[in-house]
């Protein structure tokens, strides 16, 4: 993590989810952009909050918390919102994220 726009992410959603873990990812530069953009993101939030939540609430959540930066200059948002028991279970670890077909970093 690096840059305003994803420090700006990172203090809303530990403001607002408390989490046991939390990973802000700059994904920009796999996509069709300049350099040094934060455009593009990822957001491992792993918080108690999410109990008893389904997806689509956790998301919302997410993406209210994060209604500033969505509005302004946050092109994508890719959410992983689990709790520490469903982190846990899955490893800890960070799915990867499928690579930009758009723009002129198209791979076919």
């Amino acid at each position: 993590m690096s840059g305003t726009i994803a420090a700006s992410i990172e203090r809303k959603l530990q403001a607002r989810f408390s989490p046991a873990h939390l990973e802000v990812i700059n994904q920009s530069h796999m996509h069709s952009v300049p350099a040094n953009s934060e455009t593009h993101f990822k957001v491992v939030v792993i918080s108690d909050a999410f109990a008893g939540k389904g997806l689509v609430h956790r998301h919302r959540a997410i993406n209210q918390t994060l209604a500033d930066e969505l509005a302004g200059g946050v092109h994508a948002l890719s959410i992983e919102a689990l709790t520490p028991e469903q982190w846990a279970a899955r490893g800890g670890s960070v799915r990867p994220s499928p690579p930009c077909l758009g723009g002129s970093k198209t791979d076919r």
